[in-house]
């Protein structure tokens, strides 16, 4: 009885307290007998905490770690007390990511972590589950070959040697292909035979699962790469859309966003919150003319004439409207970008890009305007139309970024979910 006790997974037995009748002994598991095997399970899963990511991390040790108790109760393996310490290294990696614990060593000033803390816990737990397909039984493997063969085709090409192996491996299993699927089971293995292939296989096996595994890691790392350049622009150009607005409130005619039309002699300089009084730019008739009227001096009627009309508000005002136009024009962008389950808001970075960019291009569009570079339109009326045309330039940043859009939809079509796995050669 002692021998059969110490054996993993062997049975112990129990004797009722005596009665009467005396019944005879009951045999249960060691789990059931001995508390002391979930000795460390029974904490829980952590949290709750702030971001989603954090949630899923701990949610999946704790699901590894019962899963790796599970596998060493139920089927041990000889010298496989290392792997299984190596899990539990891995996962409490996982769970620190996930509980934002401190740099080691610290560092006084750093960017942010949230990238580097993300890959921690995914790289983490993708170890701590090779290690587990290295000891679990040959049953186990064979039931999560399905799901592993749907993961090696989504982050594997089909050229990739790997993904070639693992698909071997799964037609010798007789695991159906999603594409074609098995219509009749007579050519299957016997279950026998598959274990033995699953035990001779294996190596293959979790080669091919931590080379999708790390594909998929690289893909995140171009999203988050892309959107931390759409982000570093955006807030470049919301700094330049700052700086020109303090510019123009303290030097309203340095860069000046009025006009002045001309009609039968008399110009009124316009301005985007402000005019001038009309006044004359030819010399009045039957005054005497000495000399010839210098080219400069309309020049200088009309610059005083901006002085008198520029306010520090036209170009904050100008900006203003660039930046509304650029909303509507980000919120209707928004039926071309497609929903993204990856977890970096690159599409939320792309829309933020269009803000300032919109005010931007209402001042640079302005100024074209105003040096004369669109024909027929060097002399806006009202204050309202210059208004307008900021509306137009700011909406018109959309030729610019919809580029960016584009590429954006890229980077997210790169990374390869499991409703898009790269298709098998036929």
């Amino acid at each position: 009885m002692a021998d059969e006790a110490a054996r993993p997974g062997g049975t112990v037995t129990t004797p009722l307290p005596p009665g009467p009748a005396g019944p005879p002994a009951v045999e249960t598991s060691p789990t059931e007998s001995s508390p002391s095997v979930y000795q460390g399970l029974m904490r829980p899963v952590g949290g709750p905490v702030s971001a989603a990511w954090r949630e899923g991390t701990l949610t999946r040790a704790k699901e590894l770690e019962f899963l790796c108790e599970w596998v060493v109760a139920t089927h041990p393996k000889p010298h496989s007390e290392i792997l299984v310490e190596g899990v539990r290294c891995h996962l409490e990696a996982a769970r620190q990511a996930a509980r934002l614990e401190e740099l080691n060593p610290k560092k006084g000033l750093h960017l942010f972590r949230y990238g580097s803390l993300r890959e921690r816990a995914m790289s983490n737990l993708d170890a701590a589950e090779a290690h587990l397909l290295n000891i679990a039984s040959p049953e186990y493997v064979l039931g999560q070959l399905p799901s592993l063969l749907q993961h090696v085709r989504c982050h594997l090409v089909v050229t990739d040697p790997r993904r070639q192996e693992l698909e071997r491996i799964a037609r010798r299993l007789g695991v159906a292909d999603p594409d074609r699927p098995v219509v009749s089971n007579a050519n299957e293995p016997a279950y026998t035979e598959r274990r033995r292939i699953v035990d001779e296989e294996r190596g293959q096996i979790v080669t091919a699962m931590r080379a999708a595994c790390s594909a998929s890691l690289r893909e995140q790392v171009r999203v988050r790469s892309f959107r931390n350049v759409l982000v570093a622009t955006a807030l470049v150009m919301a700094l330049l859309a700052i700086g020109v607005a303090i510019v123009g409130l303290f030097y309203p005619t340095l860069i000046p966003m009025c006009f002045a039309p001309e009609a039968s002699g008399r110009a009124v300089v316009v301005c985007p919150t402000k005019q001038s009084v009309p006044f004359s730019t030819t010399t009045p008739a039957g005054s005497p003319t000495p000399t010839p009227t210098p080219p400069s001096s309309t020049t200088r009627d009309i610059d005083d004439a901006i002085v008198e009309a520029a306010t520090p508000r036209d170009l904050l005002v100008v900006e203003l409207v660039g930046l509304t136009a650029a909303a509507v024009a980000a919120a209707a962008a928004i039926r071309n970008i497609k929903g993204s389950s990856e977890r970096y808001g690159l599409p939320v970075a792309l829309a933020a890009l269009k803000l300032p960019t919109g005010a931007i291009t209402a001042v640079l569009g302005l100024v074209l305007m105003r040096a004369g570079f669109v024909p027929g339109l060097s002399a806006l009326d009202t204050s309202a139309q210059i208004l307008a045309w900021a509306l137009v330039f700011g909406y018109a940043q959309q030729l610019f970024t919809r580029l960016v859009d584009r590429q954006g939809q890229v980077v997210l079509d790169s990374v390869r979910g499991a409703n898009k796995p790269q298709a098998t050669p036929s």
